[in-house]
């Protein structure tokens, strides 16, 4: 026999409790207890075979979430290819690298987009005639008091010492052993000082060192330089002396250092050609080949970057920029040393 199906009131003395959303987080709440509550019949069979609502499955949320991810990925990788995009041309811009660099830069900026490549080539050129405008300027006559045109590292402001070395020494061929010296020592010593502050102390350094006379220099003793060290450290002191033994030996075996220094570059100056400073090197193949000869034979202090700027001075290459009005007097007291050597020799 079936039992009819029982009912149960919600209505009992006890307190109903309901969980609410409060800023910290779910809570459970009690009713006050006046607060009326309603009556509401409910079949425990009923209950027991209502079946609760059957959430979206896995695979149908997956689908919807690889969707709305692949929608945000390829907004994300397009506004990130732009921004690269104008990375690289504006690395271009203010690279100051060689043209090799900056050819590298604009390839990947071409990859990126053909509208972005034109403009990061135009700004490249923009920026680029921006420099040599300013270098212009600076090397412009008008800025001197004498009106005359200068390389762009000489300025108005410059130490009274530099100018004077570039206008009187800079460039110009030297064919003595002693002074052939002498620029070597103060190029190596460049790499702890600057071109104004070795002028400063060039008389000094004279002093100490017997003028620069490489036979000299050699039988120096070694206490005696050192305690000199405010002028210089005590390592390009100590190369200083190395290096006069070692010249002393060249002009045992050539007849003389400035033979053997001559003919690295077959008894002829380089003629640059520059017309901005940015064309300037640090060195050439030419200084790398003839630091290594140095090193072989155990000179210190040697680097192809001193060697480069040590050819710049004693005039083995002429690198004064086209526009300063010291390049055509380099040329012309080159092409006449030339002529009068080669009158020698016939």
């Amino acid at each position: 026999m079936s039992v009819p199906p029982r009912f149960r009131s919600a209505d009992s003395g006890e307190g109903d409790f309901r969980s609410v959303l409060g800023p910290t987080g779910n809570k459970l709440q009690r009713k006050p207890p006046g607060m009326k509550v309603e009556k509401k019949m409910t079949i425990e069979s009923k209950e027991e075979t209502k079946k609760p609502d059957t959430p979206a499955s896995p695979t149908t949320t997956l689908k919807q979430c690889t969707s709305l991810c692949s929608s945000l990925l390829r907004r994300n990788s397009a506004s990130m290819t732009a921004s690269y995009s104008s990375d690289a041309s504006s690395s271009c811009e203010s690279s100051p690298l060689s043209v090799a660099s900056s050819s590298s830069c604009k390839k990947a900026v071409r990859r990126s987009g053909g509208s972005v490549s034109s403009y990061g080539t135009s700004a490249v050129a923009a920026r680029r005639k921006q420099v040599d405008e300013k270098d212009d300027k600076v090397g412009n006559g008008d800025c001197f008091a004498d009106g005359r045109r200068r390389c762009a590292w000489i300025t108005p402001k410059s130490d009274p010492c530099y100018v004077a070395f570039h206008d009187e020494e800079w460039g110009v061929l030297v064919h003595e052993d002693k002074k052939l010296f002498e620029l070597l020592c103060l190029s190596g010593a460049l790499a702890e000082l600057s071109w104004t502050d070795i002028l400063s102390r060039r008389q000094l350094l004279r002093e100490v060192f017997m003028d620069f006379d490489p036979v000299a220099v050699s039988e120096l003793n070694e206490k005696k330089v050192t305690a000199v060290i405010s002028l210089l450290s005590e390592v390009k002191l100590r190369s200083i002396l190395d290096n006069a033994r070692q010249v002393r030996k060249i002009i045992a075996e050539y007849g003389s250092f400035k033979k053997y220094m001559w003919t690295f570059v077959s008894n002829k100056p380089t003629q640059s050609q520059f017309r901005y400073q940015r064309q300037v090197p640090v060195k050439t193949s030419k200084a790398e080949f003839i630091s290594k000869d140095l090193v072989r034979r155990g000179f210190r202090s040697v680097s192809p970057t001193v060697i480069y700027s040590f050819m710049q001075a004693a005039g083995l290459t002429n690198d004064h920029l086209i526009g300063c009005f010291r390049y055509q007097d380099c040329c012309v007291d080159a092409e006449t040393t030339t002529k009068a050597k080669k009158i020698e020799r016939e």
